[in-house]
C-alpha cells in the first residue's frame, strides 16, 4: 500500500512536470506567431526576447494549475477503466487488442487511395473507417479470443498429439507425423476417473488406446488431494498418483503431460478447462463425474463415462428371469427388502421384509438405468 502511495506521488510529479513542459512549448510557439504577424501592435514596444519570455511563463503557469485536474480526470478514467475489464483475463485483452490493430490496419490500407478524392473527403471517410473498422475488429476478436488464442498457444500440443511412433524392421523407434499417426481421438482424463482406478483395468485389456492426455493442472489436484490432512482423501488421492503411474506402463497407451495451467485455458475451474481442452483438441473426456459429464454434453463435447461402460457391461436381467440372492436389510418402504447380484446391482424385492437375512428365490418384474448405476426389482418366487 505504501509503495502505492509512492508510486502515485511520483506519477502526479511526472505528469505536472510534462503539463508544464507541453503548456510552456505551445506558449512559445503562439508568442513567435504573435511576433511573426504582428497580431499585437503594443507588444512591440517591449523585446522579442521579453515578449517569449512572458508568454511561457504565463503559459506554463496554466500549466502547472491545470496539472491537478488532468491528473484527477486521468484518475478517474482509469478507475473506470479499470472496473471495466477486471473480469477479463489477460488472453482476452491481448486479443482484442490484436483485433483493434488488424482493424485500424486493414482501415489505413483502404483509406490510402481515398485520400486522392477532391475537396478533403477522403480524409472525413479516413476518419470513418478506422473508427468503425477499428471496432469491428475488436469486437470480432474478442468474441472469438478463444479460438485464436487457442490456435496460437496450443500448436505444439497438437503437434505432440499427432506424432506416434512404430518399431522399425531393425527394432528402431521411427516418428510418424501426418493423418496416418492419428488412429483415435486424444482423451482428456478427470481426476474422479483416475481416483476412482476402473480406467486401468480398461487399458490393461486393450479396449483404451491411442493418446491420454493428462494435463498438469490435473496432476496438481491429485497431488493436492494425495496431500490432505483427510485420511480418506489421502488414500484416495495416492491411489490415483498409483493408477496414473500403471497407465504410463500399459503398451498401446501414450500419456501426454501437457504444460497448461487453467489460466493458459482462461478458465477458473477444472471441469470447464477440461471441457476448452478436449475441445480445442477434437478430444473426448473421461470421467466418473456426472456433473462433468452433463456439462461436457451441453458443450458439445464428446464424454466416456466409466460408470456407464461398467453398466453396460453387465448381465441383462429380463423380465421374468430368476435368481437367487441374499436379502440383507429393509428398503425404503416398509415392505421392501434389499439384496445385491454378483456385480453388485442393487435388487429391490418386494414383499422382502420378512426374508431379511434369508437368501431366497426371486423372480425380476423391471430395471431401471441410469449413469449412476443400475437398479433391479422383483418380488418374492411363490
Amino acid at each position: 500500500m505504501r509503495h502505492d502511495m509512492e508510486l502515485s506521488k511520483v506519477m502526479k510529479r511526472l505528469v505536472t512536470a510534462v503539463m508544464v513542459f507541453i503548456c510552456g512549448a505551445a506558449g512559445y510557439q503562439f508568442s513567435l506567431l504573435i511576433l511573426k504577424e504582428n497580431w499585437w501592435p503594443s507588444m512591440s514596444l517591449i523585446h522579442p526576447i521579453g515578449t517569449s519570455v512572458f508568454i511561457v511563463l504565463l503559459s506554463a503557469a496554466c500549466g502547472f494549475i491545470l496539472a491537478p485536474l488532468f491528473w484527477w480526470a486521468l484518475i478517474k478514467f482509469g478507475q473506470f477503466f479499470e472496473s471495466k475489464i477486471q473480469n477479463v483475463s489477460v488472453s482476452d485483452l491481448i486479443v482484442s487488442m490484436i483485433g483493434l490493430i488488424l482493424g485500424l490496419l486493414l482501415a489505413n490500407l483502404i483509406a490510402i487511395p481515398l485520400a486522392k478524392i477532391p475537396g478533403g473527403v477522403g480524409v472525413y471517410i479516413a476518419v470513418l473507417l478506422n473508427v468503425a473498422l477499428g471496432y469491428w475488429g475488436l469486437r470480432f476478436f474478442a468474441k472469438r479470443g478463444d479460438d485464436f488464442w487457442n490456435m496460437l498457444t496450443n500448436i505444439d500440443l497438437k503437434s505432440k498429439l499427432t506424432r506416434s511412433k512404430k518399431k522399425g524392421v531393425d527394432g528402431v523407434i521411427e516418428d510418424i507425423v501426418g493423418p496416418q499417426a492419428v488412429v483415435s481421438y486424444p482423451k482428456v482424463l478427470d481426476t474422479s476417473a483416475i481416483i476412482d482406478g476402473r480406467i486401468l483395468d480398461v487399458a490393461q485389456t486393450g479396449f483404451l488406446e491411442g493418446t491420454i492426455v493428462l494435463p498438469r493442472f490435473i496432476l496438481a489436484e491429485l497431488q493436492g488431494v494425495a496431500d490432505s490432512t483427510d485420511s480418506l482423501r489421502r488414500t484416495r488421492g495416492r491411489r490415483g498418483l498409483s493408477v496414473v503411474t500403471e497407465l504410463q506402463k500399459v503398451k498401446g497407451l501414450t500419456i501426454e503431460i501437457p504444460e497448461m495451467s487453467l489460466r493458459d485455458l482462461g478458465r477458473d475451474k477444472v471441469d470447464e478447462a477440461l471441457v476448452v481442452l478436449a475441445r480445442q483438441l477434437n478430444g473426448k473426456v473421461i470421467t466418473t463425474d456426472y456433473n462433468l459429464n452433463q456439462v461436457a454434453q451441453i458443450e458439445g463435447v464428446d464424454v466416456l463415462n466409466v460408470n456407464d461402460l461398467a453398466n453396460s457391461l453387465k448381465p441383462m436381467l429380463l423380465p421374468g428371469e430368476k435368481v437367487e440372492i441374499d436379502i440383507i436389510r429393509l428398503g425404503k418402504e416398509n415392505h421392501q427388502g434389499i439384496g445385491y447380484l454378483d456385480d453388485g446391482t442393487m435388487l429391490v424385492v418386494e414383499d422382502g421384509y420378512r426374508h431379511v437375512g434369508e437368501r431366497v428365490k426371486v423372480t425380476v418384474t423391471s430395471m431401471l438405468q441410469t449413469s449412476v448405476g443400475r437398479m433391479v426389482f422383483g418380488r418374492i418366487h411363490p
